[in-house]
């Protein structure tokens, strides 16, 4: 295997390490205010949506419910059933987590710094109650606004029209 090789499946391992454990905080809890102690949020969530909504964890790209659906409709909070994301602003990232370029209503979500993993990251979380929801970048569809709001699926309800 030659020197460019060896560097190419480096990069490739070190950059699937990071998607996998990109949406995580590093101790496995919020890392912002709940509305509910975390025990009431227990009873309420599945144990994927605990995960991450409550330990902001994040869900394996092209493994999620909804990173594939092209129905018309709204992805509401897996939480709250508030409307947060819907199926016009929605786009093929390619990175295997639905896409968004826009909430449906910004005083919805919040958007936190998130310095887990040794990276600063914004975070988008659920303004009413402070639970993850995912991230956002600067790097979607510059005719569409410039952002791309990465959510995980199991923080999401989709609700077809």
């Amino acid at each position: 295997m030659n020197k460019v090789m060896r560097k190419s499946i480096f990069a490739i391992a070190i950059l699937s390490i990071i998607t996998a454990f990109g949406c995580q905080n590093s101790n496995g809890q919020a890392k912002h205010k709940l509305s509910k102690p975390a025990a009431e949020w227990k009873k309420i969530l599945t144990p994927n949506q605990y995960y991450i909504m409550v330990e902001s964890g994040t869900e394996p790209p092209y493994k999620n419910d909804y990173w594939n659906n092209h129905e018309k409709g709204v992805y509401v909070s897996a939480a709250t059933g508030e409307v947060l994301f819907s199926s016009e602003d929605k786009f093929d990232s390619g990175t295997g987590w639905p896409s968004f370029v826009k909430a449906v209503d910004p005083k919805k979500v919040a958007i936190v710094t998130d310095n887990s993993y040794g990276m600063s990251r914004d975070e988008v979380i659920e303004k009413s109650t402070g639970l993850h929801l995912g991230h956002v970048f600067d790097d979607g569809p510059a005719d569409r606004g410039g952002k791309r709001y990465c959510m995980n699926s199991g923080a999401l309800k989709f609700i077809k029209k």
